[in-house]
C-alpha cells in the first residue's frame, strides 16, 4: 500500500513538476544566457554584461523602466481604493440575491478577452465615441473630445482589467470578518474611521496584499492596454521588450530587458511583504 501511494504520488505530481519545469525553469534559463552574450558576428557570440550596461545607461531605456514601475504601483494603489469600498459592502452590507447580482457583475467583463474589454474603452473614449458626444450635448465641450493616447486613459484601462482581481481576494477577506468585533469596536467608543483602521483593515490585510500582489504583476507585465489606450507616445518596458524581440530581433537586449522586469517585479513584492509584516506563505493562504 504504501508503494502503491508514492506512484500515485508522483504521477500526481509530474505534470506539475512538467509544467514548472518545461514553461517556467528552462525557458527563464536560456533567457539568462541569452542575456549574457553579445554578439560578433553572424553565429558568433561571447559572453558579457553589455546587454545589462546598454540597459542602464541608455536615458530612454532608464526612463522608460521607472516609468513602467510608478505607474503600475499606481494603478495598484487606484484598484484597491476603488475595489476595498466595493468589495465591503458585497461582502458585508448586501444580502441574498444581491450579493450573488453584484458579484456576478464584477465577473461579466471577464466573459471576453482583455482585447474586446479594450476596445470597448476605445469606443468609449475616441472623440466620436459615447463620452464625447456627451459632454457635447450637454454643453461642456463645443467640439468633439479626444480622450485616447494620454496616461489617464491608459491608467482606466490597467485599473478596469485588473479590478476582479482586486475585488475577489478581498471579498474573500472580508467575510470571515465577524460582524460582532465591528459592533464591539463601536460599542467601544469607536467611530467609523477608527474601526476601519484598527479592525476591518487589519483584518483584511491578507486580501490587501494577495490582491496588490496580483494587480501589480498584472499591470507590470500588461502590454495590450498601454498600446492600445497609451498610444504610440507611451512609454512602457514590455512594448520594449516585444519591440527588441519582435521588431529589431535583437534577443539579447530583449532577454535583458525582461530579467531586469523580473527582478523590479520581485524586489517590489518583497518590499511590499515587508511593509506589512507579513511572508508570502500567510499571504497566498
Amino acid at each position: 500500500m504504501r508503494a502503491q501511494s508514492r506512484i500515485a504520488f508522483i504521477l500526481l505530481l509530474t505534470p506539475l513538476l512538467l509544467w514548472l519545469g518545461l514553461l517556467i525553469l528552462i525557458p527563464h534559463i536560456d533567457m539568462a544566457l541569452i542575456s549574457l552574450r553579445e554578439r560578433i558576428s553572424f553565429g558568433v557570440y561571447e559572453t558579457s554584461l553589455l546587454q545589462y550596461q546598454k540597459a542602464l545607461t541608455e536615458p530612454l531605456y532608464l526612463r522608460t523602466f521607472w516609468r513602467t514601475a510608478v505607474m503600475s504601483v499606481l494603478a495598484t494603489a487606484i484598484t484597491l481604493l476603488i475595489a476595498f469600498p466595493v468589495a465591503y459592502y458585497i461582502a458585508k452590507m448586501a444580502r441574498g440575491r444581491l450579493q450573488q447580482v453584484l458579484f456576478m457583475l464584477c465577473l461579466i467583463p471577464f466573459y471576453v478577452s482583455e482585447l474586446v474589454r479594450t476596445f470597448g474603452w476605445m469606443i468609449l473614449l475616441r472623440e466620436t465615441g459615447l463620452i464625447s458626444n456627451l459632454l457635447q450635448w450637454a454643453g461642456l465641450a463645443d467640439q468633439p473630445v479626444e480622450m485616447l493616447y494620454n496616461d489617464a486613459a491608459m491608467m482606466v484601462g490597467l485599473v478596469y482589467t485588473s479590478m476582479l482581481f482586486m475585488v475577489v481576494p478581498l471579498v474573500t477577506t472580508l467575510e470571515s470578518l465577524d460582524d460582532s468585533v465591528v459592533e464591539a469596536g463601536y460599542d467601544l467608543g469607536g467611530n467609523g474611521l477608527s474601526v476601519l483602521r484598527e479592525i476591518i483593515i487589519p483584518h483584511a490585510m491578507p486580501g490587501i496584499v494577495s490582491g496588490c500582489i496580483v494587480v501589480f504583476m498584472l499591470s507590470l507585465g500588461n502590454y495590450l492596454t498601454p498600446t492600445m489606450l497609451g498610444g504610440k507616445d507611451s512609454l512602457w518596458f514590455t512594448e520594449m521588450i516585444y519591440n527588441q524581440f519582435i521588431v529589431r530581433s535583437n534577443w539579447e537586449l530583449g532577454a535583458a530587458f525582461g530579467f531586469m522586469l523580473l527582478v523590479l517585479s520581485s524586489v517590489i513584492v518583497w518590499g511590499m511583504l515587508r511593509l506589512t509584516g507579513r511572508t508570502l506563505q500567510e499571504t497566498m493562504g
